[in-house]
């Protein structure tokens, strides 16, 4: 098979394979190809040969030189491993998206060659395939609004997926200390209703416990918990002190 390296822009973005053959996955014309033929069964000296005899004797040959390789053309899936890392890539990623980090340990994990995943995974950042900028950006604007992750949690979970620091710095950028706040009064407000009924060092604890877990700062926790418990008549005296 002659290697190929280079793909065209429109075929990568539509997701397109490698030429297909047959609908059985052989090109036309190969062995393995054929359907064999329907009737009586009894082969003949002449003709084609597929009578029984013919077909067992046709079996124990595709047993006896079955191998790995021949068992992934039968299936498909292309010898060359530029090939296997494109179309390994192209499955991952579609309708998800992934950090090249993510992408080039599941090329590692199916023992794709370095070689060939370097090159895969160069080429698809090209296109605009992997773009680690935009998945931080596009990360952050969703964990912070959808499950009101401060920056701190939204660094580690970045981090966990193999993105660059500067970018990470960047991406994070976006919230700035007020809004970061914000949120946090909308997290203890929602909360808020559900800890009614309990002492108030058990309220504060549960209530800075749960910004804790999404990575704000002691500082602000302690400081939005007791402005909202002083808003429902708490006696909040004491409460600056770290929990």
């Amino acid at each position: 098979m002659t290697r190929r390296t280079e793909w065209p822009v429109t075929a990568i973005e539509h997701g397109a394979g490698p030429g297909s053959g047959s609908a059985a996955g052989y090109p036309a014309g190969s062995e393995g190809a054929y359907e064999p033929e329907t009737g009586s069964g009894r082969g003949t000296r002449s003709g084609t040969g597929f009578g029984e005899g013919a077909g067992r004797r046709a079996r124990s040959r595709s047993r006896s030189s079955g191998s790995p390789s021949s068992s992934r053309a039968e299936k498909g899936e292309p010898r060359d491993p530029v090939e296997q890392a494109r179309n390994i890539c192209l499955r991952l990623l579609t309708g998800t998206p992934r950090t090249r980090k993510q992408l080039a340990d599941a090329l590692r994990k199916r023992e794709i060659p370095d070689e060939a995943a370097e090159e895969v995974l160069s080429r698809f950042e090209d296109v605009g395939l992997i773009d680690d900028a935009a998945f931080a950006d596009a990360w952050v604007e969703s964990r912070h609004h959808g499950r009101g992750l401060a920056r701190r949690a939204l660094v580690r979970e970045l981090r966990t997926k193999g993105v660059d620091p500067a970018v990470i710095d960047e991406a994070v950028g976006q919230l700035d200390s007020e809004q970061e706040e914000a949120t946090a009064r909308e997290l203890v407000a929602r909360k808020l209703r559900s800890t009614r009924g309990l002492d108030r060092d058990k309220r504060l604890r549960r209530l800075a416990g749960m910004l804790a877990r999404k990575g704000y700062g002691e500082g602000m926790a302690l400081r939005v918990v007791r402005q909202a418990l002083e808003g429902e008549g708490e006696d909040t005296e004491g409460l600056d002190e770290p929990f």
